[in-house]
């Protein structure tokens, strides 16, 4: 798990893992596009050598192994890169930031793009990171102004599902925590994300088909941006 402060795992424990999920995957949905969530090069060229193509998502973009935005362009593989700072272990250490998060962010993946750009590596999406080396005020801070990393020209990852965001201010559990995270999916979409990644996937793929009901002309983001509808997943 990379979520804050997840026991570190073995390269061999991790491969053990996605290997067992996707001898099942494979097996039952040949074709079904796979996401491998791996910052280790060796964990995911062993996953693509016995399973073929996959989705590279790598939470800290290159900064644990910079050997793996090279192998995902080596492989072609599409790649998420996340903002993250430090390790999922220590990163809510690193939470100071000098200027807007949402500035910071963007100038950071900008550099990467840059970097992955000289590595061949062009299928990118960006995940802004929620809940990543973030505060909750943070978090909201950065969604509220998501619509800004189109300037960087590529798709938008929103992983908001289910997060200490929407649960902690609204003094439930995680299990409890549906309500709050439709509500911030559909911000998400407004600030044009292309992504969303989410463990309710019905009520997940309800918010983005009545979205979709919207007519693209007549729609803005919360800081009155003009949003250009995208095909949402």
């Amino acid at each position: 798990s990379s979520r804050p402060g997840a026991d570190n795992v073995s390269p061999d424990e991790e491969f053990s893992r996605l290997d067992r999920a996707m001898a099942v995957i494979r097996t039952d949905f040949p074709t079904v596009a796979v996401s491998i969530d791996t910052f280790r090069s060796k964990v995911a060229r062993r996953v693509v050598e016995r399973y073929g193509p996959v989705i590279i998502n790598d939470v800290s973009s290159g900064g644990l192994d910079p050997e793996l935005p090279a192998a995902a362009a080596e492989w072609g593989a599409p790649y998420v890169a996340m903002h993250m700072r430090g390790t999922p272990q220590d990163m809510q250490q690193h939470i100071d930031y000098e200027g807007e998060v949402a500035d910071e962010v963007i100038a950071w993946f900008a550099r990467k793009l840059d970097t992955f750009r000289d590595l061949g590596l062009h299928d990118v999406i960006l995940d802004p990171g929620f809940g990543f080396s973030k505060t909750t005020e943070q978090n909201y801070a950065l969604l509220a102004r998501l619509s800004d990393l189109q300037i960087l020209e590529r798709p938008v990852l929103a992983g908001l599902s289910r997060k200490s965001m929407i649960w902690k201010p609204l003094g439930c559990t995680p299990a409890e925590a549906l309500n709050g995270t439709t509500a911030l999916h559909w911000e998400a979409l407004c600030q044009g994300a292309s992504i969303l990644r989410v463990h309710d996937v019905r009520e997940a793929v309800e918010t983005i088909r009545l979205f979709q009901c919207f007519p693209a002309s007549g729609f803005f983001s919360s800081q009155g941006q003009k949003i250009t509808k995208t095909t949402k997943t």
